[in-house]
């Protein structure tokens, strides 16, 4: 198994974390992981993205040009790195706050409506495990329990209150893509 991943948004939408809870989940699966980020100096409210690759087998390299899957939080993100898709690949779109369609016919595309999961949670800080739960869902790189393993490392135990809210984004993500 080898899937390459690019996440990107603004800063403040969570993308790097995005990315090192798939990283983290996946590398206490026992897999091949890295995780490279990638984000302007203003970081909160400036552009942010990070290149994920997840492998049963010794990676070769963290730089991506070409990628499995892409998320894309914004629309300068779509429009930057739809192209990046593989063919036959996974875009995932923060249908929320990016209006246009995808262009491409040649991959699966995902709208996802992140921030409307949020706001249903009363959180909106939650929309990136909206997003994350979307791309569980659609690629089963790691587990859900995985991932919220990982969360609960990168918050700490002052902050495991949060564990069930994230949870549910993460479910209300993964049901918005069943459908």
């Amino acid at each position: 198994m080898l899937l390459t991943n690019i996440f990107a948004g603004f800063g403040g939408q969570g993308v790097l974390l995005i990315g090192q809870l798939i990283a983290y989940a996946g590398m206490n699966e026992g897999r091949n992981v890295s995780w490279l980020p990638s984000y302007g100096p203003e970081m909160r409210g400036g552009t942010a993205n990070c290149s994920v690759v997840v492998s049963d087998e010794p990676i070769a390299s963290p730089v991506l040009s070409m990628a499995d899957c892409v998320i894309a939080m914004n629309a300068p993100s779509l429009d930057k790195f739809e192209a990046n898709v593989n063919p036959g690949g996974k875009l995932f779109i923060n249908s929320s706050i990016i209006d246009k369609k995808a262009t491409r016919t040649d991959i699966d595309v995902y709208y996802v409506p992140c921030n409307e999961i949020a706001d249903k949670l009363g959180n909106p800080k939650v929309l990136n495990m909206a997003m994350l739960g979307a791309f569980l869902e659609a690629t089963h790189v790691v587990e859900t329990e995985s991932v919220l393993n990982a969360l609960l490392y990168k918050l700490g135990e002052r902050k495991a209150h949060l564990i069930p809210m994230n949870r549910q984004a993460i479910e209300m993500g993964a049901e918005s893509i069943r459908k």
